[in-house]
């Protein structure tokens, strides 16, 4: 099998702490992943490496065949990953609309030549970038705010619009950090239903970070769980529900391996 994303064996190591060792994580196209663990199992960590905020020590990273370890995190993403922050890192004075062209920005050719004098091409350009950051802002019923300030958007549509403006870069992965974080039930109802929609749309690859199980459980076909840096179990969801060494991380007792045994969906 081909993989759009194919970590193997990355680790880092911060003054002697081995903050994430030996992951391998390899998703084939329009698959929906899971990377689940306790606080503090290493989750944040891993999407750094990936996405090269931290360069990995141990192991290497490929995006479409291609080795994407040492690059910069723009190069990254305009190779085809982009992702979400745990924290919202929206441009709050800019407009919705703004938010998600600049993300555009990434596939953008145009020189500043070009752009301080406004020639043909530089317009034609950002005409399509708004065209399509337009598309994009309908698939998340956002178009309606596309010249409110992102700072004023509610916080689960603010979060949205993160989503929104990573996939105007085009991937051809998408790395999620707790996209649910603070919403209410119908919000992440909707988000979910949102997730699959932007797979099945763009044949994109998503590996999920979220604390949410119901809404992992739910739309993830694969799962992989660290604890302490180090993977304990990789499955599908009902695989890593019964798995004594996911129920002990999450619950601090002994799982009895039995079926019945299902990690929390709280």
């Amino acid at each position: 099998m081909s993989f759009l994303l194919d970590a193997q064996g990355i680790g880092i190591t911060f003054g002697g702490l081995k903050a994430v060792q030996d992951l391998t994580v390899q998703l084939p196209a329009g698959v929906l992943y899971g990377l689940i663990g306790p606080n503090g199992a290493g989750k944040t960590t891993a999407f750094n490496l990936i996405t090269g905020v931290y360069t990995p020590q141990t192991g290497s990273v490929k995006l479409a065949g291609q080795t994407i370890n040492g690059l910069r995190p723009h190069q990254i993403a305009k190779a085809g990953l982009s992702r979400t922050f745990q924290n919202i890192r929206l441009f709050g004075e800019l407009s919705v609309l703004e938010n998600v062209m600049l993300g555009s920005h990434v596939r953008g050719t145009h020189r500043l030549l070009a752009t301080l004098l406004r020639t043909p091409g530089f317009v034609a350009q950002e005409e399509a970038m708004k065209r399509r950051a337009m598309e994009l802002l309908a698939i998340f019923d956002l178009a309606r705010m596309a010249d409110e300030q992102a700072k004023n958007l509610p916080y689960g549509d603010q979060r949205r619009l993160e989503i929104c403006r990573a996939l105007a870069t085009e991937p051809k992965v998408l790395l999620l950090d707790e996209p649910a974080a603070g919403m209410n039930p119908s919000e992440k109802k909707s988000l979910s239903n949102t997730i699959r929609e932007i797979r099945d749309r763009f044949g994109l690859a998503v590996l999920l970070i979220e604390h949410d199980m119901g809404l992992v459980m739910e739309i993830c076909e694969q799962i992989t769980v660290l604890d302490h840096g180090q993977v304990i179990s990789v499955g599908t969801p009902k695989q890593v529900q019964a798995d004594p060494k996911v129920i002990e991380a999450y619950l601090g007792v002994e799982g009895s391996g039995e079926p019945s045994g299902e990690v929390s969906h709280a």
